[in-house]
């Protein structure tokens, strides 16, 4: 596994950006940490066009799991298959209004980028990370 490491520093915090095959098949994918928070971010685009969509259609999933601050409620099958908290979706939207002006509108293919949250500490925000993160996976992957 070639795995390629970039570090750098943000308010006196390191970010560690790291680039291996941990998800080969998609366009893009990264590991992003900051302090003791770490994002998986992958990035997927379509095969074909899709001509009867008058915008881009792009779709940003944050994924949060109740094991990545330490703590698991309740019964395991409770929350299993439910949908989204509403930090969730908003977090999701953040993302979404962050990267689409980077894409050219007249693209018409599927792009999913996918943001899920490992591990999760008291000082820095996932959302943010995650931000970092999607824009990095979208530049490093042939996704015009």
């Amino acid at each position: 596994m070639d795995i390629k490491e970039f570090k750098t520093e943000i308010n006196n915090t390191p970010l560690i950006v790291k680039s291996s095959s941990i998800a080969n098949q998609t366009n893009g994918s990264l590991i992003v940490q900051m302090g003791d928070t770490t994002v998986l971010v992958t990035t997927v685009m379509g095969k074909q066009d899709k001509t009867d969509y008058d915008s881009m259609p792009l779709s940003v999933d944050y994924e949060e799991k109740y094991y990545a601050t330490g703590k698991i409620y309740g019964s395991r099958f409770l929350r299993r298959e439910s949908r989204p908290t509403d930090l969730a979706t908003l977090i999701s939207r953040m993302i979404d209004r962050t990267i689409r002006p980077l894409f050219n509108p007249l693209l018409r293919r599927e792009v999913q980028v996918n943001v899920t949250c490992l591990s999760m500490d008291e000082t820095n925000s996932p959302d943010i990370v995650g931000m970092i993160g999607a824009s990095l996976t979208l530049m490093i992957s042939d996704i015009p």
